[in-house]
Order: C-alpha cells, then sequence, then structure tokens
C-alpha cells in the first residue's frame, strides 16, 4: 500500500522525520494552512466524507496517510480508485499528524476552500448560521454539525472566530464540513450584510434578550428564511452587532438551569427555524 517517495523505500512506511510528513504536519496550524491552501482530516468519519466530496468534485483530496491497520484497507481503496495517493505511514508518523490522544491512524490532505460569504449565500438558503468571535474550535466545529443536521445551508465565520479548519473543529463537525458551504470574513458588518443582501431575517440569540423562541414561534417569524447569529461563549453579541440585526431572541429555560452553553443553544435555534419552516 505504501508509495514510493524520496525519503522512503519502495513498500517501506514514511516516518515522522520523512519530508512528506513533515510538510503535512505544518498544517496543524492556522499559519501553514493558510500558506499551503490545504488542511488536515483526520478520522474514518472525516475522510471518508472528504474522499466523497472529492468524488462528488466538490472538493479535492491531495494526498492520504494511513498507517497498517486492516480496518483502513477500504478508504485507501476508495482513495487509489479516485486518483488520491495513498501512503503508508508509521504508528508515530501518523500520531505526529494528530492533535488527539488517540491517534486514528488515518489522515487526509485536502485543498482549502476559498469560499467568500456571497458565493455561499449564492443559492439563497433559508437557514444560516453565523459565527462571531467564537473562540472554541470545538463550539466551532458542533455548530457546524448542528447546522447541517437542522438544513442550513451554509455557515458563516465572521471577526476573529477560531478557524473553521483547525483540526478540533474539523474533528467537532464529524464530516458535516464537507456537506455545506463554510466561508470566512473578518468584517462582521460585510457577512451580516451578505445575509440581509440574500434575503435572510438576522435574528441574534441572546440570553438577555426581550423576546424568546416560544413567542417567535407563535407568531410566524421563526418560518422566515433566517440567519441565526452566535456571539462569542463568554461575552455573547457585542451591543455594536446587536445594533445590526433585525432582532434577538432567547432560548426560554424552564428549569433552574442559568444558561446554556453555544452549541446547545445553537441547536436549539437552528432546530427551532427548522421545524417552523418545515411545518
Amino acid at each position: 500500500m505504501a508509495e514510493s517517495t524520496s525519503d522512503s523505500r519502495p513498500g517501506t512506511p514514511l516516518t515522522e522525520r520523512s519530508s512528506r510528513v513533515a510538510v503535512a504536519r505544518k498544517l496543524t496550524r492556522r499559519a501553514g494552512r493558510e500558506k499551503a491552501g490545504a488542511f488536515l482530516a483526520e478520522g474514518a468519519q472525516a475522510v471518508g466524507e472528504a474522499l466523497t466530496a472529492h468524488a462528488d468534485d466538490r472538493l479535492r483530496v491531495r494526498e492520504l496517510f494511513v498507517t497498517e491497520q486492516p480496518r483502513h484497507a477500504e478508504l485507501a481503496e476508495r482513495a487509489v480508485l479516485a486518483g488520491v495517493p495513498v501512503r503508508e505511514v508509521t504508528d508515530k508518523a501518523a500520531a505526529s499528524l494528530s492533535e488527539t490522544v488517540t491517534p486514528q491512524g488515518v489522515v487526509a490532505v485536502c485543498d482549502l476552500p476559498r469560499t467568500d460569504p456571497v458565493a455561499a449565500l449564492a443559492h439563497r438558503p433559508k437557514l444560516v448560521a453565523v459565527l462571531v468571535g467564537i473562540a472554541d474550535p470545538g463550539n466551532a466545529g458542533t455548530v457546524v454539525r448542528v447546522s447541517d443536521a437542522a438544513g442550513a445551508g451554509a455557515v458563516l465565520f465572521a471577526g476573529d472566530t477560531v478557524d473553521a479548519y483547525n483540526g478540533k473543529a474539523v474533528r467537532a463537525s464529524t464530516g458535516s464540513l464537507f456537506h455545506l458551504p463554510i466561508a470566512r470574513d473578518r468584517d462582521v458588518s460585510a457577512v451580516l450584510a451578505a445575509c440581509r443582501d440574500a434575503g435572510l431575517r438576522l435574528v441574534g440569540a441572546d440570553g438577555h434578550a426581550a423576546g424568546d423562541l416560544d413567542t417567535a414561534d407563535r407568531a410566524g417569524e421563526l418560518a422566515e428564511p433566517t440567519a441565526w447569529v452566535f456571539g462569542s461563549e463568554a461575552h455573547g453579541l457585542r451591543d455594536e452587532v446587536k445594533a445590526q440585526l433585525d432582532t434577538t431572541l432567547r432560548v426560554p429555560l424552564h428549569g433552574q438551569a442559568e444558561s446554556l452553553n453555544l452549541a446547545t443553544a445553537a441547536a436549539v435555534c437552528l432546530y427551532a427555524s427548522a421545524r417552523a419552516q418545515h411545518r
């Protein structure tokens, strides 16, 4: 299964010191991803989805690194049939490409999508998630996964939000990153303007808002094409962002919990809109 390269003998697994592995390892850092125009997808689920996207011409997988384990044989075969180079690596080399405690031993190098918010919204989706200033990559990836499950048409990363292609964010999305357009712009106002131009109502999730999901649902507001805007885990949406929205809504809390974490609140909000839109 191993390919012959300049730093390995034919049939010999690449080590963590091989040039190909060293180049791929740079993609664990944002600067490396931006420079190379590529990112890493680790694990059977993510790699499988990446290969499907590759086969559908939605994204290019440049190469696949796998350890010699029977459970990776099917993915390796799919990659070979799709014309993707497969390189066998040692367990230590695979671990050097992983940011997890227990590496899965299969990593794909994928082209970094260069989609902007306007292009991501060109098909005028009825439901979109906008992340503003989200710091935790696990939360960001989970919101991508929830957005995919709820049928959203795009996820937009605005302002200082963490990189969507951070290793932890990619893993948390469990493959959903390959299912819908992901776009980024550091200009929050430009992202919100693009949503409005696409016919979307801008609704911010705010735990201190006067209105709540139940009231909005009864009024029929959630059935409208909506861009849900989610703020930082610690501070929520800044006042200058809220001033650009059509409204803000809170998730009603019927028990004694003080609040919901970001990913959970996003799931509740997105599904409330999805339910209303599909009713």
